[in-house]
């Protein structure tokens, strides 16, 4: 389907397929209904032929016992087009809800798993639109296509083989992907709703706030938890932002000269000497310390809580099937029972070993080869500064710092898409798996490329002017380019590429809104944000103490960050699929872990700083009395963290007493399943 195409007949907008007349039928009594939802939309091949688009039309209708979904279809503007409709009955909604696990509002108002047998028992029963929101109605959707599967050996009807032929219990969905039948599954907008939400969202003139149950309600699990997260963490900068605009403009800063050492990192030498004082170095650190653990502590308790408002806190653990990409030799599952792709573990086993470790150990190599070169530079250009003192060459002494900012967001950008492609040939048969081998992949190299060169500067070279030179070119660099990423460049695409969309919707009311959705790009993910996120939260804890105008800086971005995100996603971008989920995963984990290194990261940098070092030798004290001291400080200080944390509950007290009363409720059901069940056998 092209933006040239013109607009069908009998079709201007999903208004007009609520009606049940073009919808296939259900045998379900309690699902017969005057209004259909349209929900999803599938895009074909321009050139798909009408049998074979019936037969898709066929196997979404059809029971899941068949290999279906049990899902209602609509042809679109008719059965030559390239598009088909998808909606859900009430019964299939209400299966998949059970069968996710997800808690809804019981009749005595508390959150209790659902239960199909005990489905009049739950608030809005008789109303879907009310008992599950968009997001997760379209999830549901999206679940069943990706459960349809092939019964038996088959062809498609209207694609030539081998492109056409299913094996059985092979993924139908993949299948129509893969030959291209099927080119982009999209979950249909709300005008009414989103128009409403954006309201709210990114159009309010209060700077802070923001409408977290709409954005589950409309866009579900996933982005409701990374915008709560990214609210949650915006706030949580206030205090060291405050402490670092106090320490650097109130508290009394130290001269100190290190030698020829650090002079070629001064820009100009005698400014760049101001170094933090000592009580501002352990003010800063110590702080840096005690706030990354409480941030993460607050935030799994504000997690527990969402997931609880939210009906995700007790999301069933399944058995899953074999993801979509996942691919082998048909064979019989040794679990199941059934037949299905198999795939033997040690061939797993040596893809990541002979390929995907040294493929990560080549990007890593890449690194080292960035640091060397901006320490080749960082001392050519400070040769050239010591001979001339210009202004000139001290505005030269960022380029190198500047250029390896390039050249680790270059390198970062090309390793993301493959690491992707690793995970892809590593062939994980859950989707699961393929998360979590995926995202370390990601994160370890992340980790690597952003902070070692400043691990290298802080505790091999042991130069603090340069790593506060380097941490001032990183942020500043990550703000301009942030602001230009985030904000132009959306008002431009926003501005010029849509307006002539817009303009042909005010000039041709008759233009098909399906066809107006489908022209949008697909939603890159979340990705990409979290990392950012990642990086952010370790220039934070790991380094503050050298340089702590980090936090106002960050602080000034993500307020804008939080608007940006918002507007790309309502208006930039394809509506995406989001699951039920009870947290970050994780991601979770990734920023507990750097809240961990903080402690010393932030103790060692205490240890060398110019000021500590000046009052150890002042006192006499030996480099190994130094060390042993440093080793008990660090030691106590990560006793002090697991305190903290252990005081502090991952979750409130009405939360845990919520989740037992129901597992308590979940178990009297089971057991009175088996009594039933005994009785009558």
């Amino acid at each position: 389907m092209t933006s040239q195409k013109k607009p069908q007949e009998g079709l201007s907008a999903p208004a007009k397929m609520t009606g049940p007349s073009s919808w296939s039928r259900v045998s379900c009594p309690c699902c017969i209904s005057s209004h259909i939802e349209p929900l999803v939309l599938i895009q074909l091949a321009e050139n798909i032929q009408p049998i074979t688009k019936q037969w898709i039309m066929s196997v979404i209708s059809a029971p899941v016992k068949a290999g279906g979904a049990q899902l209602l279809v609509h042809p679109g503007e008719d059965m030559k087009g390239d598009m088909i409709v998808v909606a859900a009955p009430r019964c299939t909604l209400l299966r998949v809800t059970e069968d996710l696990g997800l808690c809804k509002t019981y009749q005595d108002g508390n959150m209790m798993a659902f239960s199909f047998e005990d489905r009049d028992n739950f608030c809005n029963i008789d109303n879907m639109q009310q008992f599950l929101t968009l997001a997760e109605r379209q999830y549901i959707i999206k679940h069943e296509l990706d459960s349809m599967r092939a019964m038996e050996d088959q062809r498609i009807p209207g694609i030539p083989a081998p492109k056409g032929k299913l094996k059985a219990r092979e993924s139908i969905l993949q299948k129509l992907e893969k030959a291209g039948v099927i080119r982009n599954i999209t979950p249909l907008h709300e005008q009414k709703l989103l128009s409403a939400l954006g309201k709210q969202w990114y159009s309010h003139k209060s700077l802070w706030g923001q409408p977290l149950d709409s954005i589950h309600a409309y866009f579900g699990g996933t982005i409701a938890y990374y915008f709560s997260f990214l609210d949650f963490y915006t706030l949580s900068l206030f205090p060291p932002a405050i402490l670092g605009l106090f320490i650097t403009f109130f508290l009394p800063s130290a001269n100190f000269s290190s030698g020829n050492k650090t002079e070629s990192a001064l820009a100009p030498p005698k400014d760049d000497d101001d170094q933090p004082s000592v009580s501002s170095y352990m003010v800063q650190a110590v702080f840096s310390m005690l706030w990354s653990t409480v941030f993460m502590e607050l935030w799994k308790r504000r997690s527990a809580a969402l997931s609880y408002r939210w009906g995700t806190f007790n999301l069933a653990e399944q058995f899953q099937e074999p993801r979509p990409g996942f691919h082998g030799v048909l064979g019989t599952n040794p679990v199941t029972g059934r037949l299905e792709p198999l795939f033997p573990e040690w061939k797993r086993r040596l893809r990541i070993g002979l390929v995907s470790m040294p493929v990560v150990g080549v990007f890593l190599g890449l690194v080292v080869m960035g640091m060397a070169g901006f320490y080749f530079f960082e001392r050519l250009v400070s040769n050239w500064h010591k001979a001339s003192g210009s202004y000139f060459t001290a505005a030269l002494l960022y380029l190198p710092s500047i250029g390896h900012i390039v050249y680790t967001n270059v390198l970062g950008n090309i390793y993301r898409n493959v690491a992707l492609q690793l995970t892809e040939a590593e062939n994980h048969r859950e989707e699961s798996s393929f998360d979590y081998h995926h995202t370390t992949k990601v994160l370890v190299f992340t980790f690597f490329n952003n902070f070692a060169v400043l691990f290298h500067i802080a505790f091999f070279k042991e130069d603090m002017p340069l790593l506060r030179k380097r941490l001032s070119s990183l942020l500043i660099v990550t703000q301009v380019v942030n602001q230009f990423t985030e904000v132009v460049v959306p008002f431009l695409v926003d501005r010029f590429l849509t307006s002539a969309d817009r303009n042909l919707k005010e000039d041709d009311p008759e233009v098909d809104h399906l066809q107006a959705q489908s022209s949008l790009p697909a939603f890159p993910g979340l990705f990409a944000e979290y990392i950012e996120l990642l990086v952010q939260f370790g220039y934070l804890s790991l380094f503050s103490c050298v340089y702590p105008i980090t936090a106002p800086l960050l602080l000034l971005n993500n307020l804008t960050e939080i608007r940006t995100d918002a507007y790309k996603l309502c208006k930039l971008f394809n509506k995406p699929f989001s699951a039920p989920v009870p947290n970050m995963g994780v991601w979770q984990t990734a920023f507990e872990v750097l809240s961990f290194i903080s402690v010393m990261s932030n103790c060692w940098l205490l240890l060398l700083s110019p000021h500590v070092k000046e009052l150890t030798e002042d006192a006499g004290l030996s480099s190994s009395k130094v060390l042993i001291i440093a080793v008990i400080v660090e030691h106590a200080l990560i006793m002090v963290k697991m305190i903290l944390a252990f005081m502090i509950p991952d979750e409130p007290d009405w939360v845990r007493i919520k989740r037992e009363q129901i597992e308590y409720h979940s178990m009297q059901a089971l057991k009175k399943q088996v009594t039933l069940v005994n009785y009558y056998c």
